[in-house]
């Protein structure tokens, strides 16, 4: 068995787990990323695609922003289609200025990866049989490599291998509570390369069920429609899919609506799920490793890079200043900011949708609801502040004192 040694162990090498390794990386921390897929598999994965602003701001300080402020797409506001009308929630001008960016996590990892390789960093890709072990004592990683056997021993363990990884299902079962509530729908998506039916995003609560029209740039689109679990891909034609869609918009926007082949088409469930802690002995999660959120409030990429601000600030301070104050208090301040998170985005959710429990007058309260929202100042007010991203504090690492 060959055996390296780090400081820090990155298991996962999606957006967390990279940007977690650039942020080290920029503060002299030594770190190796261990990941069970293929580079090419990590770069094509197709998710979220909404940036908050304060995770525009962490990319720059990673120093990996460069595309995306070449590419990426402000947006100052939102649309909601309610009862055929369209309402705008100016963003904007509800929160002092703040607004979101459009910018794909396919692109945010792109970059990310192309930055890594550029520094020559080490990352093994493709590892088999990957444990964490001693995570409370002397942590250690494990893991097969293009057959041979290998063990990283570390000071610590980043576990942003996902919900599906083997960090979190290496924690002892008595000292790891979840969380969980499951929606009895998904989101088939649709990638195609038209041009966006508007400027900004439109969230559609129709009769028929929700819509979301998106884009990933000025000539890609990507939109979304509530389907049922027992739904599946091969049901849905591209045409029934357009159709569809139109079926939902209001007569404007279905004019408006450029149709063409898909490029991408997926349907993804829906669930809420947080884990409690975020920090066992010396293994912290991060990410989808901790917690999912519905996409309705697009917080899932943007909670992962509050959970990097968070953990890269920790070990920054550990190692340049000495203190432990940032790791004893990351699972307590990643939580919050999730639990704010899973609220907004449950509270979308729940608003916009429509389930097959709810009786006529539950539908008419969440109609009531809606209104109310979009006709008061402190209702739209409410829902911008969330949208674009509560704010948390991004220690700047040069803001660090330098060990003498």
């Amino acid at each position: 068995m060959d055996i390296l040694k780090t400081q820090v162990a990155i298991i996962g090498s999606g957006p967390a787990g990279l940007l977690l390794g650039q942020l080290l990386y920029k503060a002299g921390i030594d770190h190796i990323i261990v990941e069970q897929r293929s580079a090419e598999y990590v770069a094509s994965r197709i998710r979220a695609g909404i940036l908050e602003q304060v995770s525009v701001d962490l990319l720059k300080q990673a120093g990996v922003d460069q595309n995306l402020k070449d590419k990426g797409l402000p947006h100052s506001g939102i649309e909601i289609l309610t009862n055929g009308e369209l309402h705008r929630v100016d963003l904007a001008a509800l929160t002092g200025g703040k607004q979101v960016t459009v910018y794909g996590q396919t692109e945010v990892t792109k970059d990310l990866m192309t930055a890594r390789e550029a520094e020559q960093l080490t990352s093994f890709y493709e590892a088999q049989n990957v444990q964490v072990k001693d995570f409370y004592t002397a942590p250690k990683v494990e893991f097969e490599y293009q057959g041979k056997a290998f063990q990283i021993q570390c000071d610590f363990i980043a576990g942003c291998d996902g919900y599906h990884g083997v960090c979190r299902a290496s924690v002892p079962e008595d000292k790891i509570k979840t969380f969980e509530k499951v929606y009895p729908f998904g989101w088939l998506g649709v990638l195609a390369d038209v041009p966006p039916v508007a400027d900004e995003l439109i969230y559609v609560q129709s009769e028929r069920g929700f819509a979301l029209c998106s884009m990933r740039s000025e000539t890609r689109s990507r939109y979304y429609l509530q389907v049922p679990l027992t739904d599946h891909v091969e049901d849905w034609s591209d045409e029934k899919f357009w159709d569809e869609l139109k079926n939902r918009l209001d007569p404007e926007s279905r004019e408006k609506l450029v149709t063409g082949p898909s490029i991408e088409k997926s349907i993804a469930p829906l669930r809420s799920f947080v884990t409690e802690p975020m920090r066992f002995g010396k293994l912290f999660l991060a990410g989808d490793a901790a917690h999912i959120v519905p996409p309705t409030g697009a917080k899932g990429l943007n909670l992962a890079a509050s959970d990097i601000a968070y953990l890269s600030s920790a070990l920054v301070e550990y190692y340049v200043e000495g203190s432990e104050q940032g790791i004893n208090e990351y699972s307590e301040k990643c939580l919050q900011r999730v639990w704010k998170a899973e609220r907004f985005s449950w509270w979308m959710t729940h608003l916009l949708h429509r389930f097959e429990t709810e009786s006529e007058f539950d539908h008419k309260i969440k109609q009531a609801e809606l209104s109310y929202v979009l006709g008061s100042i402190a209702g739209k007010t409410t829902l911008a502040e969330n949208y674009v991203g509560l704010p948390y504090e991004i220690k700047q690492i040069d803001s660090f004192k330098h060990a003498s």
